[in-house]
């Protein structure tokens, strides 16, 4: 990794004007150069769409700083959770296929045998966790009170008689051998380990393999071709992906063959990115990601979702998901994959994403704007998350935007 000053010098180097800028965005325009320089980023991308079409597509930095790379407005990036509004749209597919249905017990579609401790015995409750449990963080896996799976390949590839890295399918296993933190439908606590669990149940509702359907039933259609799982070691990634850069700059042993054992930054190959897989493991551009959330701006006619379905995607949860404790509705709360708002008769939905080297947002508005931004590193340099910090200036930029273009339309 370069040193601090090496890095913030890189930064601010990679800072040029656009090569073709358009004055009406120049909000949007500012925003980016700016956000870069303030909190030593890299590089990132901003893809805005306008109902239905693409309005600004740009990326500004470097998606090397070694080498010196420019961030295109097509670059890849790890999208990290954003990862999980595919995998909602695809179990999704499969409810308006009659395949699945929202209320089955996520364990009729998941088969897999659990990994038990010895003398263990499954936790009764799971036999009532549902596939809607699983969509809206109310399975009972809570991360903040008995820790991630994701996150402790180690620990999980030693149970299972392994070594590291593992699978989604031994995360899976592994989990399905805990107790849960509390009961199914009982309250939100967000859970990857959930959405490895309806990876499996694409999987087995499909019978394709969870990478393929998500490809060829939710990203092909709406003219998405270069979106993938991501790969750990930056040589078997494709060349249009940026580098990544963990803004503590930390380093771990590396999992993956044939560099195991060494010493990598962690985001090359220390961390178990290819079991991220359904719950943080995709790759995408941003103008990929506004094109799938544009999917849904006339549900009547949505190339992936029933407008029924659709609709249900962006319903309020039952009890205390949805409602605080004295029933009052919440203003904001998560609905199947996406982070919700309701406003004026339509609902703002949107999905961050936060691993290490990558930080990213989705957002879809009620009023027909999309937008899709990704960085390269993780956090700000006082530590502060950039999907975070981004957010608000975003919606601002847009605001001050007094002109949009014609754009080009989205979708094949």
């Amino acid at each position: 990794m370069p040193t601090r000053r090496a890095f913030l010098a890189a930064a601010a180097a990679s800072l040029a004007g656009p090569a073709r800028a358009q004055p009406d965005l120049a909000p949007l325009d500012r925003l980016m150069t700016a956000f870069l320089a303030d909190h030593a980023v890299p590089g990132g991308a901003l893809a805005v769409a306008r109902r239905g079409r693409l309005v600004y597509s740009r990326g500004f930095g470097l998606a090397d700083l070694d080498r010196k790379t420019p961030v295109g407005p097509r670059s890849l990036f790890r999208i990290a959770s954003v990862s999980k509004p595919l995998t909602a749209v695809a179990v999704l597919q499969l409810v308006d296929a009659g395949k699945v249905r929202l209320d089955d017990p996520v364990l009729r579609h998941v088969t897999l045998r659990p990994h038990l401790a010895a003398g263990a015995e499954p936790d009764a409750r799971l036999k009532d966790v549902t596939v809607r449990h699983c969509l809206n963080h109310t399975g009972g896996w809570d991360r903040d009170r008995s820790g991630d799976p994701i996150g402790i390949p180690a620990r999980v590839a030693a149970a299972l008689g392994g070594t590291p890295p593992v699978s989604a399918t031994d995360v899976t296993r592994y989990t399905l051998g805990l107790r849960l933190d509390s009961a199914p439908g009982e309250r939100y606590a967000y859970s990857n380990v959930g959405y490895l669990l309806l990876g499996r149940v694409v999987e087995a509702a499909s019978g394709l393999p969870y990478e393929r359907y998500v490809k060829e039933r939710v990203l092909a259609p709406v003219g998405v071709t270069t979106a993938r799982l991501g790969r750990a070691l930056p040589e078997n990634r494709p060349a249009d992906e940026v580098r990544y850069y963990d803004s503590k700059r930390n380093t771990g042993v590396c999992l993956y063959p044939p560099r195991a054992g060494e010493r990598v930054p962690f985001p090359d190959g220390a961390g178990n990115l290819e079991g991220y897989e359904a719950h943080g493991g995709w790759v995408a551009s941003a103008v990929d990601l506004v094109r799938f959330a544009s999917a849904f701006d006339d549900p009547a006619r949505s190339p992936l979702l029933s407008a029924a379905t659709a609709r249900a995607m962006w319903e309020r949860p039952a009890g205390r998901a949805g409602n605080d404790a004295e029933g009052k509705p919440k203003p904001a709360f998560y609905g199947l994959g996406w982070d919700v708002r309701p406003v004026n008769g339509g609902v703002n939905a949107w999905h961050s994403g936060l691993i290490s080297g990558t930080s990213t947002l989705l957002v879809r508005r009620a009023d027909g704007f999309c937008w899709a931004v990704l960085f390269n590193t993780d956090r700000s340099s006082n530590g502060r998350v950039l999907s975070g910090l981004i957010d608000p200036l975003v919606h601002r930029a847009v605001a001050e935007v007094e002109a949009w273009p014609a754009g080009e339309p989205l979708g094949r």
